[in-house]
C-alpha cells in the first residue's frame, strides 16, 4: 500500500509527473479518436472503436463534438507547458504548488466529462463540469500570472547578467512569460464570451468551413481570432521553455526577447481585432515576424552553441566535423530544425496563400482551399508536440542510442509526414484532379507511416515509463527524490527570508 501511495505522490504531487500524467492522457485521446477519422474509417477501425466503446455519433453533431475534443486536447497541452514553466522559472513553492494543483484537476475535469458529453450522449450535467473545468483551467491562468511578475525584487537580474534584462534589472525572459500568459487569459475570455452566445445569435462551426462566406458575424470572428492567437501562444510558449532549457543568453538572447514580447502584444492584438478592424491581418503579420525574429535568433544561438561544445577539442573543425556535432544530440538540435522546418511547411505556405489568396487559391473548389488551411494549423499544432516530446523525453533522462533512435525516428518521420502533407494541400499547384490519384496515394501512405511511426515510438517510450513506475528505484523514483530535496531546500530558503524581513520590521518598530 505504502508503495502505491508514493507511486500517487510521484504522479500528482510532482512536476514530472503531472507532465507524465497529462502527456499519457493526450496520448490516449490521439489514439483513439484518431481511429475515428480518415483511412481508419475505410479500413472499418472507426467501426470496431464506436461500437466497442458505445460511442453515440449522430453527423449533425459532428463540428460539435470535433471542437470540444480540440479543446480537451489544447487544455492538455497548457497544463503540460505550465507544468513546464513551474518548474524552470523561479517562484515560491506554494505559488508552484496551487497552480499544478488547480490547472491538474481543471483540465482533467474538463477532458473527463468533455468527452462523455460530446461522444456518449449529451448529459448536461456533464457539460456543466466541461464548464467547471474549464474555468479551473482559467483561475491555474491567473495564478500563472500572478507568480510570473516579472517586477518582484527576489527575481531581477544582476547588471552583468547575460541575459535579457532593462536597466533596473527586469528579467525579460520572465517578462515575455508574462505578457504570454496575459494573453493566453485575454484569448481564453475571448472564446468564453462567444460560447456564452451559444444558440443566442451564435452557431456551431469549424473555422475552415466559413473561408468563402462573405459576411462574417462578429461572433464568428471572435472564435477565429481565438484559435488562431492561442495555436501562436502555445508555439510561443514552448519556445520559451526550451529557450530556458538550452541556457539561451548574450546578445542574441538580449535582441530576442524584447522582440518576443513586441511580437506576442502584436499578433495578439491583431488575431483578436479581427472583430473590428478590416486590416488585422497586417497587425498579425507584423507581430508574427517579430516572433519568428526571436525564433530565428534561439535557432543561431543554440545551434552554434552545440557546434562550439562539439569541436571544443578541435582547434580549426572543419564542416563535416561542425556538422556532426550539431547532429550529434538529436533531441536538443531538434528543437531548432522544427522550428527551421516549419517555415516550409507552415509559416511560408502561410504567407503564400495569404499573397495569392485571390489569384490561385480562391479559384481552386472550396475543399481544396479548406484542406489547405486544415493542414495549416494541424501540422504546427504537431510540429509543436514534437518539440514537447523532445524536451520531455531529456528530462526523462534517455541517454546513448536509445536517445538518438528516439530523437531522429521523431524528427526524421514527423518532417516526412508533415511535408506530404503540405504537398498534398498544395496538389493543386502542379496536377489536376484527373491526374492525380498517383501522387494523392503515394502522399496519403507516407503521412499515415510517418504518423504512425511517431505513434508507435510514443507509445514504447510511455510503456518505458510506465515499466519504469513499477521499479523500486526507478528513474521515477529519482526525479521524486530530486524534486523533494530542491523543495525543501526553496522551502527553508523561503523561511529564511521571512524571518529576516520579520526582524527587519521589528528593528524598525522598537526605534
Amino acid at each position: 500500500m505504502q508503495a502505491f501511495s508514493r507511486r500517487l505522490d510521484y504522479l500528482f504531487r510532482s512536476t514530472r509527473g503531472l507532465t507524465l500524467v497529462a502527456i499519457a492522457t493526450v496520448s490516449i485521446i490521439t489514439a483513439i479518436f484518431g481511429t475515428l477519422s480518415g483511412p481508419m474509417v475505410e479500413w472499418g477501425i472507426r467501426d470496431i472503436t464506436v461500437n466497442g466503446l458505445g460511442m453515440d455519433l449522430l453527423e449533425a453533431e459532428r463540428e460539435g463534438r470535433i471542437i470540444m475534443l480540440y479543446h480537451t486536447i489544447a487544455m492538455t497541452i497548457l497544463a503540460i507547458e505550465v507544468y513546464f514553466m513551474t518548474e524552470i522559472l523561479p517562484m515560491k513553492r506554494h505559488e508552484q504548488v496551487i497552480i499544478n494543483g488547480t490547472i491538474t484537476v481543471g483540465y482533467l475535469t474538463a477532458v473527463i466529462f468533455g468527452l462523455l458529453f460530446s461522444y456518449w450522449g449529451h448529459n448536461f450535467t456533464y457539460h456543466g463540469l466541461f464548464l467547471v473545468g474549464q474555468s479551473l483551467v482559467f483561475f491555474a491562468g491567473i495564478l500563472l500570472m500572478v507568480a510570473l511578475s516579472p517586477w518582484k525584487k527576489e527575481y531581477r537580474l544582476e547588471k552583468d547578467s547575460p541575459y535579457a534584462h532593462t536597466k533596473g534589472g527586469v528579467d525579460m525572459e520572465r517578462m515575455a512569460f508574462f505578457v504570454m500568459a496575459i494573453a493566453a487569459l485575454i484569448s481564453a475570455s475571448f472564446g468564453a464570451v462567444t460560447g456564452s452566445f451559444w444558440s443566442n445569435g451564435h452557431e456551431t462551426f469549424l473555422g475552415e468551413d466559413l473561408i468563402r462566406v462573405a459576411h462574417k458575424t462578429l461572433l464568428q470572428k471572435a472564435i477565429i481570432g481565438h484559435l488562431h492567437i492561442m495555436l501562436t501562444l502555445v508555439a510561443v510558449g514552448i519556445t520559451l521553455i526550451v529557450g530556458h532549457w538550452m541556457k539561451f543568453k548574450g546578445i542574441l538572447h538580449k535582441i530576442a526577447m524584447p522582440t518576443m514580447v513586441l511580437g506576442i502584444i502584436g499578433t495578439t492584438f491583431g488575431a483578436l481585432s479581427v472583430v473590428w478592424l478590416e486590416w488585422a491581418h497586417n497587425i498579425i503579420y507584423v507581430g508574427s515576424t517579430f516572433i519568428m525574429l526571436a525564433a530565428l535568433f534561439y535557432v543561431i544561438y543554440t545551434w552554434d552553441a552545440l557546434i562550439k561544445e562539439g569541436t571544443a577539442g578541435i582547434k580549426k573543425p572543419n564542416f563535416f566535423q561542425k556538422m556532426g556535432a550539431l547532429l550529434k544530440d538529436p533531441l536538443k538540435f531538434g528543437p531548432g530544425w522544427q522550428m527551421v522546418f516549419m517555415n516550409f511547411t507552415v509559416s511560408g505556405v502561410g504567407i503564400f496563400l495569404a499573397i495569392k489568396l485571390e489569384e490561385i487559391f480562391r479559384v481552386w473548389p472550396h475543399r481544396e482551399e479548406r484542406i489547405t488551411l486544415t493542414g495549416h494549423w494541424h501540422i504546427l499544432a504537431a510540429l509543436i508536440a514534437t518539440i514537447i516530446l523532445m524536451y520531455f523525453a531529456d528530462l526523462s533522462g534517455l541517454k546513448g542510442k536509445v536517445r538518438k533512435w528516439f530523437g531522429w525516428l521523431l524528427i526524421i518521420m514527423s518532417d516526412i509526414a508533415f511535408a506530404s502533407a503540405t504537398i498534398f494541400s498544395m496538389k493543386r499547384l502542379f496536377v489536376d484532379e484527373t491526374n492525380q490519384q498517383g501522387i494523392v496515394n503515394t502522399l496519403m501512405l507516407l503521412m499515415d507511416l510517418g504518423l504512425g511511426i511517431i505513434l508507435i515510438v510514443l507509445a514504447i517510450f510511455l510503456i518505458w515509463r510506465l515499466y519504469d513506475l513499477f521499479q523500486e528505484r526507478g528513474y521515477w523514483f529519482k526525479e521524486f527524490s530530486t524534486e523533494k530535496k530542491l523543495s525543501a531546500e526553496a522551502e527553508i530558503i523561503e523561511q529564511k527570508l521571512k524571518l529576516e524581513e520579520l526582524n527587519a520590521i521589528l528593528k524598525e518598530v522598537s526605534k
